[in-house]
């Protein structure tokens, strides 16, 4: 039965190997950046299963001081919004129905914001997830990069 958590102290090393392993499609985070995130972020949380981990996910709320370059790109624009920064599943975990369970959730929480924003690469790019978006109705409102690394811009009504 999949749960999603807040982190906790004994979850750290995990999230940066995971990270970190999935750096390509995901910012770069060491324990420093990982504990700044956490004292931003809305929701800082691990995915377990069976007591296993099995991801995590960051989430934040519009009008923080956050320095990425995507989530000023929004607040640039959108008076309140709710922002999916990186979602990351075990490779070992995925093609299970997860990334639905995760995003269900945070969906819910991003409802009364009216808008869930996120970014998904197209420079390298990453066909599984501009899928996966696009069957969950989150559409193109923008494109962000050069052409070494170029995001999509997205967002669900909510």
């Amino acid at each position: 039965m999949p749960d999603l958590r807040p982190l906790r102290p004994t979850d750290v090393a995990d999230v940066l190997i995971l990270n970190e392993e999935n750096v390509t499609a995901l910012a770069p985070m060491d324990e420093a950046r990982l504990h700044q995130l956490r004292a931003i972020a809305d929701r800082f949380d691990v995915l377990e299963v069976d007591g296993s981990f099995a991801g995590f996910v960051i989430t934040f709320v519009s009008g923080v001081d956050y320095d990425s370059e995507n989530y000023r790109w929004f607040s640039d624009r959108r008076d309140r919004f709710y922002y999916l920064d990186r979602i990351v599943l075990h490779e070992g975990f995925r093609r299970r129905g997860l990334g639905g369970f995760v995003y269900d959730e945070v969906e819910r929480v991003a409802a009364p914001y009216g808008r869930l924003d996120l970014e998904v690469n197209l420079i390298p790019r990453n066909d599984g997830s501009l899928a996966f978006h696009a069957r969950r109705g989150y559409v193109e409102v923008g494109q962000l990069g050069d052409d070494e690394h170029l995001v999509s811009l997205m967002e669900k009504a909510l």
